[in-house]
């Protein structure tokens, strides 16, 4: 590795670093509230994003899924053709987009609310579409991103990540989640093995 590729390796982990540090500023303890009430409520949360938001709602679901929330990623592509029908009055719509303007999702908003779909939107940017039309709306924060150009997802990944993550911890808190469920529903791996000794 040359100088200067080693120079911004290790200059990443202080920018990811201090995105997350900076990212409590930011934190609005009203909408995040909402947030957790509406998908401790729901009985199907779908979450939806495109590019690295997309892979990263995939996580959330994931995590979902874990303390036994309804959850599925549906893919914008299969959003507007049928995908959609997963998701019943009220239920719950995740959208991520850090500009909040991905065309490819504006479509879904009409359809959740035609459906009486609740929806709640993680983004940086509140003027938008996706921010204008959500019930509950989450504020993104990111510094920059890692690479010398400012333009690869990577510290938003981070900053995406996080809320979810923030999201997950609360919802565990607010359902009562016993780690005795989450034994038998992941017998495998290293974490079923010490779980189910």
């Amino acid at each position: 590795m040359n100088s200067e590729a080693l120079k911004q390796a290790k200059a990443a982990y202080k920018i990811e670093s201090e995105c997350i540090s900076e990212m409590l500023n930011y934190f609005d303890e009203e909408a995040y509230s909402e947030a957790v009430e509406l998908l401790k409520n729901a009985e199907r949360i779908g979450t939806c994003g495109c590019g690295h938001s997309g892979i990263l709602c995939q996580h959330f679901a994931h995590l979902l899924c874990c303390i036994e929330q309804p959850a599925r990623f549906i893919s914008p592509a299969e959003a507007v053709h049928g995908a959609t029908g997963f998701l019943q009055e009220g239920d719950v719509m995740v959208f991520a987009s850090r500009g909040g303007k991905t065309k490819e999702l504006l479509p879904i908003i009409d359809i959740c609310k035609k459906k009486n779909v609740k929806i709640i939107s993680i983004t940086e940017n509140l003027e938008s579409p996706l921010a204008q039309n959500a019930d509950v709306v989450l504020k993104q924060y990111v510094n920059r991103e890692t690479d010398k150009y400012n333009c690869q997802g990577t510290t938003s990944s981070t900053s995406l990540c996080v809320i979810f993550h923030v999201l997950q911890t609360a919802l565990i808190e607010e359902t009562d989640f016993q780690n005795e469920k989450f034994a038998t529903i992941h017998p495998g791996g290293a974490v079923g093995e010490r779980l189910n000794k």
